[in-house]
């Protein structure tokens, strides 16, 4: 008797706890669809940067044969100069109270690892730790290191250039710097050339090439047997510095599609990785919201059953 009484009561009660309890299920279904449409939007912004990756890694591949040749045929240039030098037993002069030069020769793109940063790290240590003597003045090729250098070092900054690295650099690039380079006023005792030195398609390495002043190759211990009129000293001085700022051009050119190679075949690996991740996810968080969709749809099946 009592339960037939109370049973009317406990029916009122259940149908007005029913649309709290659906009210509350709609909440959930939206909050994981709502985690299924963020999933499946981050899923498709990784493919789309996996897609850019694997397009700049086949165009930096290409891009690095044609480096490759460019650097084979500098290196006769710098070679060659080189080894006049060393036959005259060329060496810088310590002179006190002159400056030295430093050219870093990097490029104005990035996406390529570390390689701008390598350089900057080696200009500062030189700097720090005194390797190189006296008052030291920078001129850089490309604007990557210069924006590094110039937080720190923007007053040692006299001459800058933009442009280098769009395409192969080029015999003409080379003498175009060398050309302001030898315009400068002040006269430098040393002048060196920073570059990234082609090891390998994996590796390189922050490498100075010295070219010498007008003085230290006159003062050679072997220049009078190279016969070599004083007339015409100062254009062989530059020569020199542009077979040599080709040479590190070319070889930081070929550095740089190498590491941007590399560069963007680990990005597309680690999307690659990351969309496995998101993959998984997505699948799980779709198979709980079946799962609690086919819950709700029994426990309602049930409910009307028992009215």
């Amino acid at each position: 008797m009592l339960s037939r009484a109370a049973s009317p009561a406990l029916r009122a009660g259940a149908v007005a706890l029913r649309p709290a309890a659906l009210s509350t299920s709609l909440a959930s279904q939206s909050a994981n669809y709502a985690t299924l449409r963020e999933i499946e939007g981050r899923l498709k912004s990784i493919r789309n940067i996996e897609k850019i990756t694997k397009t700049m890694k086949i165009v930096a591949s290409t891009k690095l044969t044609r480096a490759q040749r460019a650097m084979t045929s500098s290196r006769s240039y710098g070679e060659t100069s080189n080894t006049v030098f060393q036959e005259a037993e060329t060496k810088p002069l310590d002179g006190e109270g002159k400056k030295s030069l430093l050219i870093v020769c990097s490029s104005d793109k990035g996406l390529c690892g570390g390689i701008h940063s390598g350089l900057t790290r080696r200009v500062r240590k030189m700097l720090n730790e005194g390797e190189v003597k006296g008052d030291i003045d920078l001129v850089i090729a490309g604007e990557k290191c210069k924006a590094q250098l110039g937080r720190g070092n923007a007053k040692q900054i006299v001459l800058s250039f933009q442009g280098v690295g769009k395409d192969v650099p080029t015999f003409s690039d080379a003498s175009a710097i060398a050309d302001q380079v030898t315009l400068l006023p002040t006269e430098y005792s040393s002048i060196k050339i920073l570059y990234n030195k082609f090891i390998n398609a994996q590796s390189y390495e922050a490498t100075i090439i010295e070219a010498f002043s007008e003085e230290a190759i006159k003062e050679s211990a072997n220049f009078s047997s190279f016969e070599i009129d004083d007339s015409v000293l100062g254009n062989l001085r530059e020569y020199a510095l542009a077979n040599s700022l080709f040479w590190a051009l070319a070889e930081g050119h070929a550095c740089e599609q190498s590491a941007r190679r590399n560069a963007m075949d680990n990005a597309s690996k680690n999307a690659g990785e990351m969309i496995s991740k998101f993959q998984i996810l997505y699948n799980r968080t779709r198979q709980a919201v079946i799962t609690g969709e086919l819950v709700e749809i029994i426990t309602g099946a049930a409910a009307s059953e028992d009215q």
